[in-house]
């Protein structure tokens, strides 16, 4: 059978659509971000990706801001934070801390979908399993306290236990192991993250709405469909990979759910040019006509977190290299691309110098089909970053062959 063939440039504007990238950013033309806004962006995506680098902003700000702009931080606090009923004046929260693709905020509609995941121990690390099986008082103790002085964090709760050194990086007592195990299954959650970015855990029932918690768990066929689905819908075009790995699925179960949607007619087999492996388009995927994005990545947005599909549909190789020696980096420690248009065109290394109010350009660094206006373009965008994190300057950078051509635009403002 013969199925529709895309070009490598319609299935990247599927890609841009799908990911919110063809609608005007509010907060680019000073206009205000809503939290109707957020919630637009929270569906469409499923959830924002953690991590605990700072040197520029934490990860999970940004997807807001690469397709809204600049908008008031607290919109995200709010959604996040303690639930608050209707009836105080605010919105329930939006999103609960899961493992999704990796730690992530996620849009709370994803809960019973996500309970498959708390039952069947999918991706738990062993030393949490040992801990389950080998120290069971320990567990139900560690979940006593949360039950009684929730939101609490792991600091708080650490008892005298022994401690794992053998690996470089890890501390963990065995209270922090049993917390993470009884964050895993669901019995615990994260009210919220503290100023020292530590989850402060609680009784899911303290935590995700009422509403949510009386709908049904999702069973694993069920709970797989959903989310490849969604995972599909958030991505516009892909292959069973690209959708597996959107919330880290196992292979066979995501292609059950792949070919149960394909069925339905859900999802539409496609060839992409140049692409060895079958593809998949949704049945919602919209194909604009052109795109006028302009927008800075994080390194962790959906859109290029899986490097193989960055690469195939963008035609860019991107690694970050937080953890690669100083001197082994070839563009540097925390760098972002840059869309403009339907292609990424360039990448900056940043950071924001709080204390001298800069947002350092480290380095910047332009694509071979990057077009003439790329500096003017980076150099605003750059602006705007530097105005929603409250700082009031953008230092010109120090290396990379954009470097010129933006110092001098900069120069000019």
């Amino acid at each position: 059978m013969t199925h529709p063939e895309l070009s490598v440039t319609q299935a990247r504007r599927i890609t841009l659509a799908a990911q919110g990238f063809t609608r005007p950013r509010p907060g680019a033309q000073g206009l205000t971000v809503s939290a109707v806004h957020l919630n637009r962006v929270i569906e469409r995506l499923g959830f924002f990706q953690i991590d605990s680098v700072n040197v520029l902003v934490r990860a999970h700000y940004m997807p807001m801001f690469s397709r809204m702009g600049a908008y008031d931080r607290e919109l995200l606090h709010r959604a996040s934070g303690a639930h608050q009923r209707s009836s105080a004046g605010r919105e329930p929260r939006r999103l609960f801390e899961y493992w999704a693709h990796v730690a992530a905020l996620v849009d709370v509609q994803l809960w019973p979908a996500m309970q498959h995941r708390m039952a069947s121990g999918h991706g738990m690390w062993g030393g949490m399993r040992r801990v389950e099986t080998e120290q069971p008082d320990l567990v139900e103790r560690v979940y006593a306290e949360v039950a009684e002085r929730g939101p609490i964090t792991a600091r708080q709760i650490e008892v005298d236990t022994e401690r794992d050194r053998s690996q470089w990086g890890w501390n963990w007592s065995q209270a922090k192991v049993a917390l993470e195990y009884l964050f895993y299954v669901g019995r615990i959650t994260a009210a919220r993250r503290n100023s020292q970015f530590e989850r402060e855990y609680d009784l899911p029932e303290r935590v995700i709405p009422g509403a949510i918690l009386e709908r049904p768990a999702f069973d694993d066929e069920a709970a797989h469909r959903y989310l490849v689905e969604h995972a599909a819908r958030a991505l516009g075009v892909g292959t069973v990979q690209c959708f597996n790995d959107y919330f880290r699925m196992a292979p066979e179960p995501g292609r059950r759910a792949l070919d149960a949607l394909v069925a339905d007619g859900t999802l539409e087999p496609v060839r992409i040019e140049g692409w060895k492996r079958q593809a998949y388009r949704h049945r919602d995927a919209v194909l604009p006509r052109r795109v006028q994005a302009r927008a800075l990545l994080s390194p962790f947005d959906p859109l290029v977190f899986e490097r193989t599909r960055t690469e195939k549909l963008f035609d860019f190789r991107y690694r970050i290299e937080i953890y690669v020696p100083e001197t082994q980096r070839v563009h540097g420690y925390y760098v972002l691309p840059f869309l403009l248009g339907d292609r990424i065109v360039a990448r900056v290394d940043l950071k924001a110098d709080r204390t001298k109010r800069q947002l350092v350009v480290q380095g910047a660094w332009a694509e071979s089909h990057a077009p003439d206006d790329t500096a003017e373009q980076l150099a605003d965008e750059l602006e705007l970053m530097a105005r929603w994190l409250d700082l009031d300057s953008v230092s010109p950078p120090l290396k990379g062959d954009l470097a010129a051509g933006l110092t001098s635009v900069l120069a000019r403002r």
